[in-house]
């Protein structure tokens, strides 16, 4: 007697989220994380956005709060990363779009786990002074930032090329400005951190403009 063992049909396999669902996680993720170091910023004794990084929120009795900002936002991040390879495969940037996206995200658990430094005050009892050298936590803390910011603006360029494929030239054309607007932030935190964390802002806030067009672009669930 024999026993015949069907395979499992193709509707038994688990269900993948749609790349919407994912998507939404990168579009959620900019304003989630400015809206937490805004809140905390205006609320927490002694910081001061003129002087200090958002990044020195995680100090203090209340750090964890921003580090668990730092990893959801991460964790959303990669999300969106996954959504936005749905969205864009067999397309131009469909292979390197979402690998960007991916290390930005990989960024923000780096940076979570791994602190900034006291400094320009704050937390209370820090020096006024900023920190010259970083101890090892503080100098990965900035190496994560740095690479995951610089995939962010490579991966707009890549959308860009995207964009332009679709015919979409103004969010082609924005895409280009993003990258420049982001670096030309950084460049200024020499001079100011204020610079800094708007050259940041902005590179999360487009994040969260372009995801958005690739969910409206994107198939509803089930299509």
């Amino acid at each position: 007697m024999t026993r015949t063992i069907s395979a499992p049909s193709a509707g038994c396999a688990p269900a993948r989220p749609p790349a919407r669902s994912l998507l939404a996680g990168a579009a959620a993720a900019g304003p989630l994380f400015l809206g937490a170091g805004l809140m905390q910023g205006l609320t927490r004794d002694g910081f001061d956005f003129t002087r200090n990084a958002l990044s020195q929120l995680s100090l203090g009795d209340l750090g964890w709060i921003q580090v668990a900002a730092f990893l959801l936002t991460g964790v959303l991040l990669l999300a969106g990363a996954a959504g936005t390879g749905r969205a864009l495969r067999d397309t131009p940037g469909g292979t390197w779009a979402p690998r960007l996206i991916g290390v930005f995200g990989g960024s923000f658990l780096l940076a979570g786990v791994f602190t900034a430094d006291p400094g320009a005050g704050f937390p209370a009892g820090a020096p006024e002074a900023r920190a010259v050298s970083p101890s090892v936590h503080g100098a990965v803390h900035m190496f994560s930032g740095m690479v995951g910011y610089l995939a962010l603006c490579a991966a707009f360029l890549v959308l860009a090329r995207h964009f332009a494929a679709q015919g979409r030239r103004g969010w082609a054309v924005a895409s280009r400005i993003a990258p420049a607007a982001v670096l030309a932030g950084f460049a200024g935190s020499s001079v100011g951190v204020l610079a800094f964390t708007v050259g940041a802002g902005l590179g999360l806030l487009w994040l969260t403009a372009v995801t958005a067009r690739l969910m409206a672009a994107a198939p509803p669930a089930g299509r």
